[in-house]
């Protein structure tokens, strides 16, 4: 059975001080409450990373927002696969929007990033999604089974089941337009078709997919009804801790 996971993006967000108090929030919630099988993750900034692992829980898995495509070496500002192991993180998101479109992130070094997470042990959480223009000329499929198959076909079924998937509505995220329920089921459903034809079924049935458009408390449940909706990567209401348990919860 596929996992069900909540996972939260900090982004650029919350000094150390002021993260560590939101991970100990975060953390004192998780272990008072029943999870039902939901898998929680939190991913903050890099400098966060040693200290939130020292503080939460089994329950919780600490995420890096992003890693070198290079092993090691004078490649100055970048920080490692190895590095982020090394602080006790589980996991690293790969491939998000705001990479891509901001720091010209591509799939030639997300398949590196995606080696190097593997090899140190790291679950990768690969982001893709299409952006407003995409989806008005319906070429969000396209964009989205491209994505998919250049940052990850390459891989065996053994190591593609390692992969956690987040399917990113650019054209939802800040922009005033909201992608409906039915919306994110649909495109889930493509993705695990998609794999089915790759991998096959087995494989296909055992990926989580998450949803990274707009995911609140008041609309979490009705998200996650979905049959091949199985979590969310979240952004904004993962810097409360009550919003964030609030989506944890709706599942």
């Amino acid at each position: 059975m596929r996992k069900k996971i909540v996972a939260g993006n900090w982004k650029m967000n919350n000094t150390l001080e002021e993260g560590i108090v939101l991970a100990g929030q975060i953390n004192d919630l998780v272990e008072k409450t029943e999870l039902n099988g939901v898998d929680v993750v939190i991913g903050t900034p890099f400098i966060h990373l040693t200290e939130v692992n020292k503080l939460v829980g089994d329950k919780i898995g600490v995420a890096a927002q992003n890693c070198a495509d290079e092993v090691s070496g004078a490649y100055t500002g970048e920080v490692s696969a190895a590095m982020i192991k090394s602080t006790g993180s589980k996991y690293v998101i790969l491939g998000h929007s705001e990479r891509r479109e901001y720091y010209g992130e591509t799939s030639e070094k997300l398949v590196k990033k995606v080696a190097l997470s593997l090899q140190n042990g790291l679950t990768p959480i690969f982001c893709f999604g299409e952006v407003l223009e995409e989806r008005q000329s319906e070429k969000h499929f396209d964009v989205v089974k491209s994505q998919i198959a250049e940052g990850l076909f390459h891989l065996s079924p053994e190591d593609f089941g390692k992969i956690v998937l987040a399917y990113e509505p650019v054209w939802a995220i800040g922009t005033g337009v909201t992608a409906s329920s039915a919306q994110a089921q649909e495109m889930h459903a493509f993705i695990r078709k998609t794999l089915v034809a790759k991998y096959g079924q087995e494989v296909a049935d055992n990926t989580s997919i998450l949803y990274g458009g707009s995911c609140k408390p008041s609309n979490a449940k009705e998200l996650f009804e979905n049959a091949d909706v199985d979590g969310g990567l979240i952004g904004g209401a993962s810097l409360n801790a009550e919003d964030f348990m609030g989506i944890i919860t709706a599942f």
